[in-house]
């Protein structure tokens, strides 16, 4: 069996044993793309979302950046960052608060800043980009 006839068994989902139990594919195949669960947090936006919180109520704030919901989780550190849990808090007041994006502040779930930091870091990479 030659790499395009696995690529093409692979694509229709055939669970079939191949006749090698090594097979190598080149490192050039871009159709064959997987996805390890990452470790890493994924900054949702760049800046900070203002919300209003009841006192008393629970929230439970996304830590990785994957949910859909933001600011709030969804679940879906489950299937992409299963080592990142949600940050569960219950606040002492009714009141707009500013809860963190870029999911890098020391004072989670508030914001504290650090978007400043990787707005600069993103603006920095962009431009050392330019002068490649």
């Amino acid at each position: 069996m030659n790499a395009s006839s696995f690529l093409v068994a692979l694509q229709r989902g055939c669970t079939q044993t191949f006749r090698r139990p090594h097979l190598v594919l080149p490192a050039s195949c871009s159709r064959v793309q997987y996805r390890l669960e990452s470790t890493e947090v994924v900054a949702a936006a760049r800046m900070p979302y203002r919300v209003k919180v009841t006192a008393g109520k629970r929230y439970a704030w996304c830590a990785c950046g994957h949910s859909k919901k933001q600011p709030y989780c969804d679940g879906a550190h489950k299937a992409k960052a299963p080592s990142i849990a949600p940050l569960r808090f219950t606040p002492d007041s009714t009141k707009m608060v500013m809860l963190c994006a870029c999911k890098e502040t020391k004072n989670a779930p508030y914001c504290d800043g650090s978007h400043f930091k990787v707005i600069f870091r993103d603006l920095v990479k962009s431009v050392k980009g330019v002068f490649k």
